[in-house]
């Protein structure tokens, strides 16, 4: 029933009269600002979960009324915390990590009604997008009072001889981008939009975790002991031992957001500019 409704309001929206005044194809170069969040093994789905600031800039080049191609430059921060989870799996676990995120995306985007900054006949639309999008991640977590790196330490036994299956993951990685905001303009020459949007990622290691516990003397004398130290921070009972024992969820890759408000500065042609052609 959503897609049936989604698809009418497309199509209400396609065929509704045009204005015959001609439009001009523009550009609009904004500042965006807004927050980052992750969703993964140590936040399995709660919105908005340890969002931290995010900001950045974007073009966008108006083919017509209705679509929109843009592009972004974002950067934002993920974490998350077992420890701060109401599950007792997790809580056990007490993992966590932090890590910055730098994304670059190409995006086409669709308004439900007309819209063009600067012209009162076509002020606001609600609008939809997706894309592409190239991100680069470096998951920490924080041991005593330093922040370490969490990939090059293989805590899954990434590189080990004894796990030839397991590879290091790359921290340069690809997302397809979608999501749903509203436009409306301010001026002649500023707009503003609201949006939200989900990034599928390819990749199950935005936090460090995917798969089972690695064997911490197969660390130790591969990768060394803070290896050992951060692959398990379980708060298990003395000599117990974790190895094989689930770590996280391989069987779904992670995700991460951006929501946030971008204020537009419309790019006028010469043309337009000059006041023997207004």
């Amino acid at each position: 029933m959503n897609k049936i409704i989604f698809l009418s309001l497309i199509a209400y929206s396609l065929f509704q009269p045009a204005n015959a005044q001609k439009f001009k194809p523009y550009s609009e170069f904004g500042l965006m600002i807004g927050t980052t969040y992750y969703i993964g093994d140590i936040n399995p789905g709660t919105q908005f979960y340890q969002s931290k600031l995010a900001g950045g800039i974007m073009y966008r080049r108006n083919i017509n009324r209705r679509f929109a191609w843009r592009f972004n430059a974002i950067l934002g921060s993920l974490r998350a915390d077992d420890a701060l989870s109401n599950n007792a799996f997790q809580i056990n676990r007490n993992l966590s990590f932090r890590s910055h995120i730098a994304e670059f995306s190409g995006l086409l985007e669709f308004n439900f009604f007309p819209y063009e900054v600067g012209d009162d006949a076509y002020k606001f639309t609600p609008f939809v997008f997706g894309g592409l999008a190239i991100f680069n991640h470096n998951p920490k977590a924080l041991l005593g009072d330093e922040w370490i790196a969490l990939q090059p330490l293989g805590t899954e036994g990434q590189g080990a001889t004894a796990y030839p299956d397991r590879r290091p993951y790359s921290l340069t990685n690809v997302s397809l981008p979608f999501g749903v905001g509203i436009k409306w303009h301010f001026s002649r020459n500023i707009g503003f939009a609201l949006e939200w949007g989900l990034r599928r990622t390819f990749t199950d290691y935005l936090d460090d975790v995917s798969t089972t516990y690695a064997n911490p003397a197969i660390l130790i004398a591969e990768k060394g002991v803070v290896a050992a130290t951060l692959a398990d921070r379980s708060l298990k009972e003395p000599g117990i031992t974790n190895v094989g024992r689930q770590r996280g969820n391989s069987k779904t890759n992670d995700w991460y957001s951006f929501a946030g408000l971008t204020i537009t500065f419309k790019i006028r042609s010469k043309e337009e500019e000059c006041p023997a052609y207004k």
